[in-house]
């Protein structure tokens, strides 16, 4: 018996997966339990324009993501910050502040987008990565000024 899948199913496949399985599995566990549906002409072409759908909505979420990307990249980003004796910076830049200084130039970029290696807390110029999707990522930089 070949069944679609709705869901993941532990053991035997993803969602949208084509899978065959016993017809007592197939009856009594997926199709009773709504976490697959029969495989016919008709469910295929409807997965297929799911599928379709779903794969056009990514493109247009990655254009524009790359329209963001385009503007911000190698971005300078600057904070002010305090010092004490021999230059040395009171605490450290966090992802929040990073994201707060990004909205003010007119973009909302989570502070779980922004990926910081090694600690912000000297001064000079700091690489960040952002990521926005797995396909679109990018740095910026970060200048921490007296």
């Amino acid at each position: 018996m070949k069944i679609i899948l709705l869901e993941d199913v532990k053991g035997k496949g993803k969602k949208d997966d084509v899978i065959d399985v016993s017809d007592g599995y197939g009856n009594n566990y997926l199709l009773k339990n709504k976490l697959g549906v029969l495989y016919t002409k008709g469910s295929m072409k409807v997965l297929d324009k799911e599928l379709t759908k779903r794969k056009e909505e990514e493109e247009a979420l990655v254009a524009r993501l790359t329209k963001i990307k385009d503007s911000l990249e190698d971005k300078n980003i600057k904070f002010k910050v305090k010092v004490g004796k021999e230059d040395r910076v009171f605490g450290n830049i966090s992802t929040k502040q990073i994201s707060e200084e990004i909205k003010k130039l007119g973009f909302n970029i989570d502070k779980k987008c922004i990926k910081v290696e090694n600690a912000i807390d000297t001064l000079g110029v700091h690489k960040v990565l952002i990521e926005l999707h797995k396909r679109v990522k990018f740095y910026i930089n970060i200048v921490l000024e007296k």
